[in-house]
């Protein structure tokens, strides 16, 4: 026997109806390119995402057809998001950080047909415009004064939604309907495209509201400084229409200072970023001098993802700025929310360093998140906190594939589940602990070094920005740590005091052979050290006892 409750599908296009009907009121703030303020709501919101819908189906834009963005976060990319996949096409998002080659790359392999962009990039389009043939149009996201000259034809934001109707019938459809495409940021060969659809983004939204995920309501302010062009922004766009959140949105500002500035003059209380953004905001504090408690009292919570939380990053903000930090760990393949680190009734009785340790772990499954660890051979390993394997995961918002790789299963397992491509450790309490990437571990005289550990072991010392280990080839052992740091500015760390940090937190065996310093790591596009870039230029490092 079924039930009997009616069957609605799970449209994107609701979201924004929702948002209207019951949050017309609640603002989206955006810090424009050229560094002036917009404000409206989710009400004008709604109105100009119906306007841009109208001008798409009029421009010839059908079902499953798919448009491109290359922009930072602001009002009209929320808006693209949601007309374009309101009208049963496919947003995809295209991280600007990369190499034009590769942009140029996937905006032919996903065939876009639209190219929508921020004039901050009109030299990127100039650069990639005649290697597109797929695309019929290209809009930079602006008004009529402020559109980029060049040979590439282009067409104004405002101008093209101009004269349209702001009423729509939304088009109902499968709810497994593809909605957006994201690809990874492929630090080996070309990168992936992972196809989100309606269902599931609307899940994963759902997911993130709950209290112990990220949970925001109506009444919170939430800086998305995570890009939309990263996994939509870690889903905040389509969880603050849910839930009628005030959205602010950084635009290109995402220095220290600017931060800060909006974190204030918008009253923030949740904020959502990588580590290297909340450094910026602790160094800026930190120069602005004075007493550091109390100088963001608006903020209830940092939430840290794309990178492992820094030991150092988590003390300077719950013991300087009393702001706790949430970490949680995911992945495109993942939507990218899978564990987020929330806390438990036994937390209360913990000491001050027990609950750093528990802070410092990736966290606990979400509702709707399978996961488990496996040896190389692919047998089972215990949540006990000790055994460490390759962590794999499964889910509703899960990849099952990649987009034109669908025949691919090198990345899955036979029995559905995604591999993610993580060395991790399972704790009988549900806390997931990432020992390091598969490509990362550093495997000396048959065990397994973790570069994660000691890199967060050497970032406590306080003259280190940021520190990446990798393996260098050792005649008896294979391979040996080495640490390869970033000072602080103006600071020059002394190795044996490096080594001390280290030695504090790892085993005596995982100490790095040879610590080298450079004034500024390689960063990839999605704000990680690009550890592929490091090994190339110490490939022919070798150690000898």
């Amino acid at each position: 026997m079924q039930g009997l409750m009616m069957h609605q599908q799970l449209m994107i296009s609701d979201l924004i109806e929702h948002a209207s009907q019951n949050h017309g009121a609640r603002e989206i703030f955006t810090r424009e390119t050229d560094g002036s303020d917009h404000i409206y709501t989710w009400g004008d919101c709604a109105k100009r995402v119906k306007k841009l819908a109208n001008a798409l189906l009029d421009a010839g834009v059908k079902p499953g057809d798919r448009v491109a963005t290359i922009a930072w976060n602001n009002y009209r990319h929320i808006e693209i998001y949601y007309a374009v996949s309101g009208i049963g096409a496919i947003v995809h998002t295209i991280n600007p950080r990369l190499d034009p080659k590769q942009i140029a790359w996937m905006i032919g392999h996903a065939e876009d047909s639209w190219v929508f962009f921020d004039t901050t990039f009109a030299p990127l389009i100039e650069g990639v415009s005649a290697f597109c043939p797929t695309v019929k149009g290209w809009i930079a996201m602006c008004d009529a004064n402020r559109v980029p000259e060049g040979k590439t034809e282009v067409q104004c934001y405002e101008g093209f939604i101009e004269g349209h109707k702001d009423t729509i019938e939304w088009p109902r459809f499968d709810e497994n309907t593809a909605c957006t495409l994201c690809y990874t940021s492929g630090t080996t060969g070309n990168p992936k495209g992972v196809l989100y659809s309606h269902r599931s983004t609307i899940l994963h939204a759902w997911a993130s509201c709950a209290k112990d995920v990220v949970g925001i309501s109506a009444c919170d302010s939430v800086l998305a400084v995570v890009p939309m062009f990263h996994i939509s922004a870690w889903g905040l766009v389509y969880s603050a229409a849910m839930m009628g959140t005030k959205l602010v949105m950084p635009g290109p500002g995402l220095d220290g200072k600017n931060l800060t500035d909006m974190i204030r003059s918008q009253e923030v209380t949740y904020m959502a970023g990588v580590p290297t953004i909340w450094m910026g905001i602790l160094n800026n504090l930190r120069a602005e001098g004075g007493d550091m408690m109390g100088k963001l009292p608006t903020v209830k919570a940092a939430l840290v993802g794309g990178s492992a939380l820094p030991e150092v990053l988590l003390r300077a903000y719950e013991d300087e700025l009393g702001i706790p930090m949430q970490q949680g760990w995911g992945m495109t393949e993942t939507s990218p929310l899978g564990v987020t680190n929330s806390p438990l009734p036994e937390h209360k009785n913990m000491s001050h360093e027990e609950l750093i340790k528990v802070k410092l772990l990736a966290g606990r499954a979400i509702f709707g998140i399978e996961m488990r660890i496996v040896d190389d051979e692919g047998n089972l390993l215990p949540r006990d906190g000790v055994a460490s394997g390759h962590l794999h995961v499964r889910g509703p918002w899960v990849a099952n594939s990649y987009y034109k790789k669908e025949d691919d299963r090198s990345d899955f397992t036979e029995d559905g589940w995604f591999k993610t491509g993580d060395v991790a450790a399972l704790h009988p309490s549900g806390h997931l602990e990432i020992t390091d990437r598969s490509k990362d571990v550093i495997k000396s005289g048959g065990e397994w070094i973790s570069s994660i550990e000691v890199e967060n072991a050497a970032m406590n010392h306080p003259d280190v920005a940021m520190a990446a280990c990798i393996g260098a080839h050792h005649d008896k052992w294979q391979e040996r740590p080495i640490l390869i740091v970033q000072p602080m500015p103006g600071k020059t760390p002394d190795k044996d005091e490096i080594k001390k940090e280290i030695a504090a937190k790892c085993a005596k065996w995982w100490m790095p052979d040879e610590i080298f310093f450079k004034d500024a790591l390689p960063i990839g596009a999605t704000g990680k050290v690009l550890k592929k870039d490091l090994k190339e230029e110490y490939k022919n490092f070798s150690l000898t006892d």
